[in-house]
């Protein structure tokens, strides 16, 4: 586990919730993966139309971090969950996919509860 990738997310997380899309766009690579079970999409515009188009605030809960792999357990809007699943490289995120719930990102991830970081 490195902080770095952590701290990446994170910072990732903040500049959504702030509505900062310059920032998550420097914090993103430049063909950065976006996706969920409905389809996917890549790069700096794609980011930049869901970032604007979200609507809602993704509160950090858990983390888990695996080389390079980070999935973070989300509250949306204090109430509904999911899970984000993070590919850090060069402290830039390359690719985020969401999921229903934590079990979900784990399973896709190969990560474990050993991974949990505390």
């Amino acid at each position: 586990m490195t902080t770095s990738e952590m701290a990446t997310v994170l910072a990732w997380h903040d500049a959504l919730n702030a509505g900062d899309v310059d920032t998550l766009l420097s914090l993103s690579s430049d063909d950065i993966e976006i996706g969920d079970a409905h389809g996917a999409a890549q790069g700096h515009g794609a980011l930049r139309d869901w970032a604007q188009g979200l609507g809602r605030t993704i509160e950090p809960g858990r983390i888990y971090v695996h080389d390079g792999v980070v999935v973070v357990e989300e509250k949306v809007d204090g109430s509904g969950s999911a899970a984000s699943a993070f590919r850090v490289v060069a402290d830039h995120v390359t690719s985020v996919f969401r999921h229903d719930d934590l079990a979900a990102a784990l399973a896709a991830t190969e990560l474990t509860e050993a991974d949990l970081t505390g």
